[in-house]
């Protein structure tokens, strides 16, 4: 292993080129990862013929790499997936989370194509969105690195550019993840319904995935979706049931006007689900403060505990920022409810006597595979109540 910028490791590549990126896929030569702090990993590009940076995050999931591609709270990430194998089960077109990835870069061990045809390999979605991807790198070493360091800032380089001093300069060019609006990005443009039967919820889109809209639509509900700037006025109108504020990309703290809407839907009572982003953004509404965590959640795997019932799920989460559970002020009426098992972080919390829940990982990813779809269960149940006593 030779040296790279600042003295930092310069990771030859982990395996022969030829392996790297299955022929079936092609591949468009040599390039770089490159670390703000100047670890440089080498690599074989196969996405986009493009350079692209931004935080780089882990996820450990051993499939759902499309769901992860096309998961709009992946925007401005740069996501190595920690399973080596990925392309084995190919992409089938109604499982996207959105229209288009929102990811900056795909990093992973090896490039796999078990399954033929253009429009069931995940490369082709990421090269027709200009999404760059590089195989051939040891990503548990370098999973092992980031939990050391923390969160950082990365770049994958454009075919053929393999200066390790210029990559890693690049890397500490690019924009902080808290310095960019990520919402504004993924966000629909204008509202739109789903279904024309069963009690009406809104949901309002910070970076919202399509299994949300079928969780809630498989229970009955009829779900219009608004766009990330709508009003109060917007998402409480007089035949509005309940209310979800979606997940998304970024940091909460830049969302003033989300979460002056989500004090609006507390104070007004109607049920209220908060995923997520959501969930941080609620949290915010109700006077608590969010930090960042050294390293994000992202994986599907991770033990969440119900403070009431004492009960273990496995969820899937992808979130960088978490609420800090003894920050909410003295009558907020809010309570922790779950906890993550790995590291005590905040997972949930509900209204002492409203019907308000939100959780901070993703019932919609199907983790366990069955785990925490009861947080859609739970939501519905509120709502039928709400309108009963209407």
């Amino acid at each position: 292993m030779s040296a790279g910028p600042n003295g930092r490791p310069l990771h030859p590549l982990a395996i022969p080129a030829d392996a790297a990126v299955d022929p079936r896929i092609g591949s468009h030569g040599p390039a770089l990862l490159a670390l703000e702090d100047g670890t440089v990993f080498a690599g074989i590009s196969f996405g986009a013929a493009v350079a692209s940076g931004g935080d780089i995050v882990v996820n450990t999931s051993q499939t759902g790499y499309q769901e992860v591609c096309t998961d709009p709270s992946y925007a401005g990430q740069v996501v190595v997936m920690t399973y080596p194998l990925i392309g084995n089960h190919g992409r089938v077109r109604d499982d996207d989370q959105s229209e288009r990835p929102w990811l900056r870069g795909l990093v992973v061990g090896h490039a796999t194509a078990a399954v033929l045809g253009r429009a069931r390999q995940i490369v082709h979605l990421l090269r027709s969105s200009g999404v760059p991807a590089i195989a051939g790198l040891d990503t548990r070493a370098l999973a092992r690195h980031l939990r050391e360091t923390g969160c950082q800032r990365a770049i994958i380089t454009a075919p053929g550019h393999v200066d390790p001093e210029a990559a890693a300069a690049h890397a500490r060019a690019v924009v902080r993840w808290e310095d960019q609006d990520f919402v504004g990005q993924v966000s629909a443009r204008a509202a739109f319904e789903v279904g024309d039967r069963g009690p009406l919820i809104a949901v309002v889109d910070y970076g919202l995935k399509a299994n949300i809209i079928r969780s809630l639509r498989t229970r009955g509900a009829r779900v219009r979706v608004l766009p990330h700037t709508a009003t109060a006025a917007d998402v409480l109108g007089p035949e509005v049931a309940g209310v979800v504020l979606s997940p998304g990309p970024g940091d909460p703290a830049r969302l003033d006007a989300p979460v002056a809407l989500a004090r609006a839907v507390i104070e007004d009572g109607r049920p209220l689900l908060g995923i997520c982003l959501g969930h941080q953004i609620v949290a915010r509404a109700a006077g608590a403060e969010t930090r960042r965590l050294r390293f994000g959640h992202h994986g599907a795997n991770h033990p969440v505990r119900d403070n009431g019932t004492g009960r273990v799920q496995v969820t899937a989460q992808n979130h960088e920022v978490t609420v800090v559970g003894d920050s909410f002020p003295a009558g907020s009426g809010f309570e922790v409810s779950q906890t993550n098992l790995n590291d005590g972080s905040v997972e949930g919390l509900r209204h002492r006597t409203k019907p308000i829940e939100t959780v901070q990982y993703h019932p919609e990813g199907s983790p366990g595979p069955l785990d925490a779809v009861e947080v859609f269960d739970r939501f519905l149940e509120r709502v039928r109540v709400a309108e009963g006593a209407r």
